[in-house]
């Protein structure tokens, strides 16, 4: 008689970590699938978003070279400007580059575990 049960007792809890086995293998699954389906629409998205970006700045560029060598009589001036400006700008982002990881970190953690 108590071997029965304890049989039984054993059958039940085989059957429990099957099905446990089971769940939890879905779950990670779809948690999985969730991470990742959120990882590619976000770089889907920036990368939209940062190839038109790209060409306003193109654009806007271009017309502020224009403008300036219209207002400096010359081309090359206009460009040498604006030029300088991006050069400027770069040097800058290179300095501050360590305090752009932290809000990119953060970020990113706040994707990846929720």
């Amino acid at each position: 008689m108590a071997f029965e049960e304890l049989k039984n007792d054993l059958i039940g809890i085989k059957t429990d970590m099957g099905s446990y086995l089971e769940h939890s293998n879905e779950y990670y699954r779809l948690k999985i699938f969730k991470v990742l389906s959120k990882n590619t629409t976000g770089i889907l998205k920036l990368l939209l978003i940062g190839i038109s970006s790209l060409f306003a700045l193109l654009f806007l560029s271009f017309a502020a070279c224009l403008w300036l060598s219209e207002l400096m009589n010359s081309y090359f001036i206009g460009f040498i400007i604006v030029a300088g400006f991006y050069i400027i700008l770069a040097i800058m982002l290179y300095i501050f580059r360590e305090q752009l990881n932290k809000p990119v970190l953060k970020k990113l953690s706040k994707y990846y575990f929720d």
